[in-house]
């Protein structure tokens, strides 16, 4: 056996070799051959699946020490463990890029061994099974991932230095070892040492915080009593203030770093409310003991539903300036639900995702119409709607396994289409026994992981009706119906003619739709309902009236996810425009009259856009104004600019500035003039773009100097000057990031690179935005180097390709890889020395080489195996 494999490796090593030493240039002679071969080729992506747990993970204690200044984390971590049901004899942990330096157990360790990518342990004799242990590894890291450092040297406030971390999907092994995936729950307890003037935040109850005799340092300890997946560990600390309340014996809590906490009152208000309502909804009481939000910087999501501790990103405050325009409403409310579906049940694996993230959208859409009214949700629901129903090259089911990494699964099926699930199964079911699905299903897995037949079941159970066809169709399937629908009336016969084509494709991933539903007729002032299946791909419903309906609806109660092409008379789309009682029917008139350009049209649109009482639909006319882009259209939208709410006048400037007119350049300067509201001013200034006038000049060149909170006056002036492309801003714009980058957030300034790049790519001599942009790529922010990379590859200056290379790899998780190697596509393409299929081949010869030394290293690895276990075998022959 030795030698088989022996014999195998050495032809294994021949073959590499001789691929590194062949002559490339003979491959290039065949490019064309070779470069097709290279695009036809499909990866094939295996079925995921929730590992084996061989042990059950009990209780994990993290104490850690970080580094602020060299950004690192030291510390152990104690896993306490059970084998199930076979004698454990390896013990395999993640652990990304740690270096360790002891492991410890209460079991007898015979051996351990560390990769970069896990800790692997060996016990001689096997840990009995029932029997408890524990492992302490002391380990220390430079995290690229998991764990985040906002530090003065990154170019953040020294008033505002932090760190914090992020879990999900699989982070959390960069800071520390653990089981990491959602099949296993354990409590947790987090210990963190830092400087005395420092916030330490985690999960649970805080056990203690004591100062440390001989390191100085404040040592604080959280504890979570509560089981809990791996990825659901957090931990925040820094120089924070907060704000508290209660709700009933529940402490609430939002941190900001410390500039930023006269803005938490806005984001935090709704705390205390929401969960009110939502234990009221949901029917089961806050599953935890605190719920504390605190806000980051530069985080690296929207928001995290850590067990009690909520991580959300700086872009979620606002100022009382902003008026109804900006909210944290959806955000807070979405990672606040989290706390019972994400938290208190989690899925099994990520192909149920959408048990985490479906009801968190639906349940912030639910709040919404508690707190703003049902025209509110109904618009929320529309609006998800829109890229769920959007064309796609392919129509992945919700629950998919097939996936190279968990990552991919955050898409709009987890979130607005799972959230459509849900709001179809409450249609169906009616809200009082939706509810009742919901709290048994919470109570018979709590502290649990969950899949999507657990949730089918207890609907199943409590119904007593069959859902296997809902599931198939919705979940285990892809895509949503196509629905042509049409109208036909017979004056003679009183007969109204509904005909419905299901004109989507069928195939194995796509179903033909089984559903209820309503078609409604609006007599006068009268709704007339008719129920009706659809289990085919086409029917012809007729319905005795006893008149002519002025208005004829399909989905009446917007219960269906589906795309529906129903053309009606313009008479009939008029009426339902004025239907105040139906607020889709009038947004659904409003999509269908922007195809219109008639004087009528416009002038109904109008009204609306002034009086409809639902700010959504106002919006949605200014919108439709702006897309029929006739002069009339242009007059209506001008006519209506002076809006008491401010969510409807930032529409409508933003779509008076879709046209391109000179009066257009007078009217925003007049808003600059008179306009208080940030946002709407920084939609004005953007506009700006599409005038090449002195005044613009003069305008951009003062909004680069502006004060304003998050910087938003000087980011929109950035937008406007990429838009007018004009090599006269480009020493301007040097100027304005090389003195003022601190008050740009990392992502504004690494935009605003890009466009001193992008406004001097056709400069004769690049070379002094070159070296400017080149004094980033090392920047400890590493939003700012990607910024700094990509922004290279805008500037198409060939002079930077060797620089960029230094940072190019194939690692597709490393987002500076990532940047490098797009950069280096787009120089090489503007040195335009070699065809397209050249550059590609040498992608393909450059990854190549890159696999053929790691093969060569594998293959000395495996020797040196063999060698050493044939020294042993010798070595026991000997004896």
């Amino acid at each position: 056996m030795v030698q088989k494999v022996r014999t195998i490796s050495r032809l294994l090593v021949i073959c590499a070799i001789s691929m590194v030493a062949a002559d490339w240039s003979e491959l290039y002679c065949h490019n064309s051959a070779l470069g097709a071969t290279l695009q036809n080729k499909t990866k094939t992506v295996e079925r995921q699946y929730a590992p084996d747990r061989k042990v059950d993970i009990l209780h994990i204690t993290i104490d850690v020490t970080p580094d602020f200044k060299a950004r690192t984390v030291a510390g152990t971590t104690t896993i306490s463990f059970t084998p199930i049901s076979k004698p454990l004899t390896e013990l395999r942990l993640d652990a990304t890029d740690l270096s360790v330096s002891c492991v410890t157990s209460s079991a007898k360790i015979a051996d351990y061994s560390v990769t970069d990518k896990a800790i692997t342990i060996i016990f001689d004799p096997p840990v009995p099974v029932g029997d408890k242990a524990t492992v302490t590894i002391a380990h220390e890291t430079e995290p690229k991932r998991g764990l985040y450092f906002r530090t003065p040297a990154m170019g953040y406030k020294e008033e505002d230095t932090h760190l914090f971390t992020q879990g999900e999907s699989h982070q959390a092994p960069y800071w520390y070892p653990n089981y990491d995936y959602p099949n296993e729950r354990s409590t947790s307890e987090v210990i963190c040492r830092v400087p005395v003037d420092m916030t330490v935040l985690s999960n649970g109850r805080l056990v203690s915080e004591e100062i440390d005799s001989e390191s100085g340092l404040k040592v604080v300890t959280w504890l979570q009593d509560k089981p809990h997946v791996n990825y659901l560990i957090a931990l925040v600390a820094g120089k924070l203030k907060k704000i508290e309340s209660r709700y009933k014996d529940i402490p609430l809590a939002f941190y900001t770093p410390t500039s930023q906490i006269d803005q938490a009152k806005n984001s935090f208000k709704d705390t205390a409310d929401m969960m009110e309502f939502f234990e009221k909804e949901i029917g089961v009481p806050y599953p935890w003991n605190k719920y504390y939000q605190v806000v980051v910087q530069d985080f690296v999501a929207g928001g995290m539903e850590n067990t009690t501790l909520t991580i959300l990103t700086e872009g979620t405050l606002f100022t009382n300036k902003t008026e109804n325009i900006r909210s944290s409403q959806s955000l807070v409310a979405h990672e606040l639900v989290h706390q019972w579906f994400g938290d208190y049940v989690t899925c099994k694996d990520w192909s149920h995702l959408w048990l985490n993230e479906g009801f968190a959208t639906y349940y912030e859409d639910l709040y919404d119409g508690y707190k703003n009214g049902r025209d509110s949700m109904l618009y929320g629901l529309y609006r998800s709607s829109r890229g769920v129903l959007s064309k796609r090259p392919t129509h992945k089911p919700i629950v998919h396994k097939s996936y190279a990494s968990a990552d991919e699964q955050f898409d709009y099926r987890a979130y607005p289409k799972g959230g459509w699930v849900l709001h179809m199964l409450r249609t169906e079911l009616g809200e009082e026994l939706f509810r009742k699905c919901v709290k048994t299903y919470l109570e018979r897995h709590a502290l649990s992981s969950v899949v999507t037949e657990d949730f089918r079941s207890v609907i199943e159970d409590l119904t007593g009706r069959s859902f296997d066809r809902f599931f198939d169709q919705w979940v285990y399937h892809g895509r949503h119906p196509d629905l042509k629908v049409s109208y036909n009336w017979s004056g003679k016969d009183k007969l109204a003619k509904v005909s419905i084509e299901q004109t989507h494709e069928v195939n194995d991933k796509v179903m033909l739709f089984h559903f209820r539903t309503k078609v409604r007729f609006v007599i006068e002032d009268e709704n007339i309902d008719r129920e009706i299946v659809i289990d085919s791909k086409r029917h012809d419903f007729y319905f005795s009236l006893p008149k002519e309906p002025n208005i004829v609806r399909f989905d009446p109660d917007y219960g269906l996810l589906a795309n529906i092409k129903f053309e009606k008379p313009t008479a009939m789309l008029y009426e339902q425009l004025e239907n105040k009682d139906d607020v889709i029917g009038r947004l659904r008139a409003i999509d269908a009259l922007k195809k219109k350009e008639d004087k009528k049209t416009v002038s109904k649109l109008k009204d609306v856009l002034n009086n409809d009482p639902f700010y959504g639909v106002r919006r949605g006319a200014s919108a439709a104004l702006r897309n029929i882009h006739t002069n009339e259209a242009f007059d209506a939208l001008v006519e209506s600019i002076d809006q008491p709410d401010a969510r409807i006048r930032l529409q409508v400037v933003g779509d008076i500035g879709g046209f391109y007119r000179p009066e257009n350049f007078r009217l925003i300067k007049r808003v600059l003039k008179s306009e208080k509201n940030p946002e709407i001013l920084y939609r004005a200034i953007r506009n700006l773009g599409q005038y090449h006038h002195k005044d613009t000049r003069r305008l951009l060149m003062n909004y680069l100097k502006s004060k304003s909170y998050h910087n938003r006056l000087a980011v929109a002036a950035v937008q406007a000057i990429r838009m007018l492309d004009e090599p006269f801003f480009i020493a301007l714009l040097h100027r304005t990031l090389s003195e003022r980058e601190q008050q740009f957030t990392s992502r504004d300034f690494a935009s605003a690179l890009n466009t001193l790049a992008h406004i001097s790519r056709n400069e004769e001599n690049k070379t002094k935005v070159r070296n400017f942009l080149a004094g980033y790529v090392n920047h400890p922010n590493q939003r700012i180097q990607t910024g700094a990379i990509n922004a290279l590859g805008t500037l198409g200056d060939p002079k930077a390709i060797s620089l960029v290379e230094t940072f190019s790899g194939d690692d597709p998780g490393d987002r500076i890889q990532r940047s490098a190697k797009n950069a280096l596509k787009a120089l090489r393409e503007k040195k335009q020395l070699v065809p397209e299929e050249i550059i590609r081949l040498r992608e393909t010869v450059d990854k190549l080489k890159k696999e053929t030394e790691k093969l060569k290293d594998d293959l000395d690895d495996i020797k040196k195996r063999l060698d050493a276990k044939e020294k042993s075998e010798e070595s026991k022959d000997d004896k």
